[in-house]
């Protein structure tokens, strides 16, 4: 008897950890961008092998990453009210089509030999502006695929172990793709893997959403946004905490070509390796988060997530062993996701649907919009100071956010609970987010 209970059990929790594959829409989505998602990482290794083989400068690394999120975080809060005034699904559809467009661009351009270092960064800029419209869309359509609320952490958390999962595989496979059939070839990969998103989209049967009464003047459903978004105390301090996470500590990746060479001497294989690992850790922590069955309890991994993750990247900074450094980055990874998937449940449960495009939209200003300007001062910075110490002191102000976070938590526990009682996602006891 206990070994057939242990077996019901560990099939309970298996099935719990996939809960929202049970919505046809989801698990369409789901299989589509699992394959999309990882010609995209193949494409972000790619990119950034190509422009430092090209350059063998930390700072136009920087400059391809900054041109890559400015436009994202400029154009976000327009995309968001595009997205509760339009109908997402469409919309993903045309975004992802661009996406694949600029695929197939950057493949004709490495492949034909006529790739500068201008044509990247144009590129770049252009997939920026795409997602200004697609991350905040993308971001609100998750519930117009899940009929239970109660499921939506579930579908978050599965969502990040899809992006984690390809960022396990596609690193790994870019390294050896740049090696063996060289960078033309792993953008040509990452445009035909579009094929598969555009295709489960169209497959899926979504119901007419209502958009409710609309005004016609976008700047004011902008503004309705930001002071929905900023007067709350929750989000506000969520979102604050995430965009200095973005700013300081995401920029790391943009260096990881230079402690793959300078530092560890690898090659493109060390780099994938290094990508890689960050998946890792990511996916772990994506898939200990989906198998929760209540979002209570979420806000105290936030500073958690953020402290842990400063830690490791300082010591990451001073490493210079291959197999240390691996470790380290799964650690970063699994921070990394811990904070930014429990910031991101914690917003889309608390917000309204009227007003979740608008508000997802400066969640994808702080998460996208703020690494850009960190890309460019971290590249800068590492010109001038060597790529550890820079990533050394992103790691110390990592610590320092998580530490005004934890100590601001208990008043942020007071201002979501009344909201989870009406939700009808905690009873009306005391208790804690």
């Amino acid at each position: 008897m206990r070994a057939n209970s242990s077996g019901s059990e560990g099939r309970s929790h298996l099935s719990g950890i996939f809960r929202a594959l049970r919505y046809r829409n989801y698990r369409l989505f789901f299989a589509g961008q699992g394959i999309s998602l990882i010609g995209t990482w193949i494409q972000g290794v790619t990119v950034s092998w190509l422009v430092y083989h090209m350059t063998h400068s930390a700072f136009l690394l920087g400059v391809v990453g900054f041109s890559g999120q400015i436009a994202t975080s400029i154009l976000s809060p327009f995309g968001g009210v595009m997205g509760d005034r339009w109908n997402r699904h469409r919309m993903i559809v045309v975004t992802q089509s661009l996406f694949m467009a600029q695929a197939f661009a950057f493949s004709a351009l490495v492949l034909t030999g006529a790739v500068r270092v201008w044509e990247v960064i144009a590129l770049a800029m252009f997939s920026g502006i795409v997602n200004g419209f697609d991350m905040p869309a993308r971001q609100a359509f998750v519930v117009e695929m899940i009929e239970d609320r109660e499921d939506l952490g579930n579908a978050i958390a599965l969502n990040s172990s899809m992006f984690n999962g390809a960022r396990l595989v596609g690193p790994a496979v870019a390294g050896a793709l740049i090696v063996a059939v060289g960078e033309g070839a792993c953008f040509l990969i990452n445009g035909l893997s579009y094929l598969a998103v555009i295709a489960a989209l169209l497959a899926m049967r979504i119901a007419p959403r209502d958009l409710g009464a609309q005004t016609p003047n976008i700047l004011q459903e902008m503004r309705e946004g930001f002071h929905r978004t900023f007067g709350s105390v929750p989000i506000r301090s969520i979102i604050l905490l995430l965009g200095l996470v973005s700013l300081v500590a995401m920029p790391y990746a943009v260096l990881l070509p230079i402690f793959a060479t300078k530092i560890l001497h690898g090659d493109a294989h060390t780099l994938g390796f290094l990508t890689a690992a960050g998946g890792v850790g990511a996916l772990i922590a994506a898939a200990l988060l989906a198998s929760r069955r209540t979002v209570l309890g979420l806000g105290k991994r936030i500073p958690i997530g953020a402290g842990i993750l400063g830690a490791a990247l300082i010591a990451f900074s001073f490493s210079h062993a291959l197999w240390l450094s691996l470790l380290l980055l799964v650690t970063v990874g699994f921070a990394m996701m811990t904070q930014m998937a429990s910031s991101n449940t914690i917003v889309q449960t608390i917000v309204d649907d009227n007003m979740r495009g608008r508000v997802m939209s400066f969640y994808t200003m702080a998460f996208m919009g703020t690494a850009p300007f960190g890309s460019l001062l971290s590249g800068a910075l590492a010109s001038k100071i060597g790529a550890p110490y820079t990533v050394m002191i992103g790691g110390a102000i990592c610590i320092i956010g998580a530490g005004v976070f934890a100590w601001r938590l208990p008043r942020l526990r007071e201002l979501i609970r009344p909201i989870y009682v009406e939700k009808g996602l905690m009873p009306e006891v005391p208790g804690g987010v």
